[in-house]
């Protein structure tokens, strides 16, 4: 599959992926453009599939990949610790196909079309 450039150059765009990446992991849904969720979901699914090895490695190739921002306040659990703590786990027996796009309505501003991602 030919990756899309969302309009952006490669920083930006690396960013962008970087900010929906630790979104989804930290909310479970979320509600963006649809070309977005779709260049999503190999972003996720490759972190996800890093957190099922579990080891340091694994850990740090992630780190890159995401941003480390609180997922819960109320424990201070941080997104990249719920990646390997809950989702790895959760993921183990999984082959693949962590996440799901659901298309929804156009945008009203600019009928972009949008769509919902979020984990199985």
């Amino acid at each position: 599959m030919q990756n899309r450039k969302l309009g952006r150059n490669a920083e930006h765009r690396k960013a962008l992926l970087r900010n929906l990446a630790t979104s989804l992991i930290i909310a479970g849904r979320i509600e963006t453009t649809e070309h977005k969720a779709l260049e999503l979901r190999s972003v996720v699914d490759e972190l996800i599939t890093l957190a099922k090895r579990n080891d340091l490695h694994a850990r740090r190739q992630a780190a890159k990949k995401m941003f480390n921002v609180v997922a819960n306040e109320e424990t201070g659990q941080l997104a990249l610790q719920k990646l390997f703590d809950e989702l790895g786990p959760r993921y183990a027996e999984r082959q693949g196909g962590y996440t799901r796009v659901l298309k929804t309505s156009v945008r009203r501003g600019d009928a972009a079309p949008m769509a919902i991602i979020e984990l199985v």
